[in-house]
């Protein structure tokens, strides 16, 4: 740092020494001139030394607690973003989305844990800067009937709310849910605990489409982080405004860029069953798509409203062939037509695609094709989520 005393010490003494006589020829406003750039020199270069000391720090390693953490969708969009990071502690209760997450990760990796048995002390202990969590949303859905707080799949939620002032070191938290789940009474709690623990928070809703990726998958999230330390997107309200309003642009990509070309088996196509009953209200892809519905952990299950399903025709070849099987005269020659349009499920691989997984992910063969679906329908979108980790730099 600049030592202003030795500074003013040479300063005192080249005063007198020049307030005294003339050396060789110096007028005394020649004095000042020396004196001035001489005091320059000085900070010019204490203050570089200084800006190049604060540069060469290294960026601090963070410390992660992983809540909720499912199959790592978290921990992936925060390794996408580059930073320096320690997965302290990643607890989720669901031992089937364990099993893949240490499959991805380690053996150690995730724990099966009951939240509401972690306590202040015990999150303490492990002096964690950064919490990611991504809590049940069946408690604020239809299917779950909006029983809310009063959904007994809240309180792990409501658990870690009740904790936020005890724990000092968290600097950063992500928390992720349904679209709607904004104006539930625990989203109120949770910012109301926010505001109590020193914390301030930015809203958003998202989906993958605005980013370019064909898949729609609206999400509500909040990010918080301790009051003074700003936020680079800022706003009175929830943001829903799409990325490229920051500037940049967004690379389309389209389905065809998401389906493996070499899945033609049957194992994917439609029944015949569901080609005769649940075709007609299905939303269909082709390869042309630059959109598909949100995958849940029902798809397959149920055929509405779960998800899309996928077509190697083109839009205009479906179309002919699907008109012509509906004025088909008999039920085998509609049959026959159905089925040549090869209408199949996404595969478990190209829903995580969608989702922005890396291509490095994958599945314990023990983890059925159902198991699959269901991990990844209660799964975060890897893309959006790295998108709002960039608060953390």
């Amino acid at each position: 740092m600049l030592n202003f005393s030795l500074f003013l010490q040479r300063s005192r003494w080249l005063v007198f020494f020049f307030l005294g006589k003339k050396i060789r020829g110096f007028a005394f406003y020649d004095c000042c001139f020396v004196l001035f750039y001489f005091g320059h020199f000085l900070c010019t270069r204490c203050w570089g030394k200084m800006e190049n000391s604060e540069n060469s720090d290294p960026v601090k390693t963070l410390r992660v607690l992983e809540l909720f953490s499912g199959i790592g969708g978290m921990r992936m969009a925060l390794e996408r973003t580059g930073r320096a990071f320690e997965i302290v502690s990643a607890i989720d209760v669901n031992p089937i989305a364990n099993s893949v997450y240490t499959h991805n990760f380690g053996e150690k990796a995730a724990r099966n844990g009951n939240i509401l048995s972690l306590t202040a002390k015990t999150i303490s202990k492990l002096a964690i800067d950064t919490v990611l969590m991504s809590p049940p949303c069946q408690p604020f859905t239809r299917n779950g009937k909006f029983n809310d707080i009063h959904d007994r799949r809240s309180d792990p939620f409501l658990h870690i709310c009740e904790l936020l002032h005890e724990i000092p070191t968290v600097e950063f938290i992500l928390m992720e849910n349904v679209k709607g789940f904004e104006g539930s009474q625990a989203c109120a709690l949770y910012k109301a605990r926010l505001k109590e623990a020193g914390f301030e928070y930015q809203e958003y809703v998202l989906s993958p489409h605005q980013f370019g990726i064909p898949n729609t998958r609206h999400r509500y999230y909040c990010l918080a982080k301790r009051k003074g330390k700003g936020f680079k997107r800022k706003a009175d309200g929830i943001i829903v405004t799409h990325p490229s309003n920051d500037g940049g642009t967004v690379p389309l990509l389209t389905i065809g860029d998401i389906v493996d070309p070499s899945e033609n088996g049957e194992k994917y196509l439609l029944k015949e069953a569901a080609l005769r009953k649940h075709l007609p209200i299905m939303d269909v892809c082709t390869p042309e798509s630059n959109n598909s519905m949100c995958f849940t952990k029902a798809y397959t299950h149920y055929a509405e409203g779960t998800g899309s399903v996928f077509t190697p025709h083109s839009k205009e070849e479906f179309d002919k062939v699907y008109h012509s099987a509906s004025i088909a005269a008999d039920e085998p020659e509609k049959l026959a037509l159905l089925r040549s349009l090869l209408v199949r499920y996404f595969t478990p691989q190209e829903v995580a695609k969608l989702m922005s997984f890396p291509k490095n992910f994958n599945f314990p063969e023990t983890v059925t094709d159902k198991q699959r679906y269901r991990v990844l329908g209660n799964s975060i979108n890897v893309h959006v989520v790295s998108y709002l980790l960039e608060e953390l730099q």
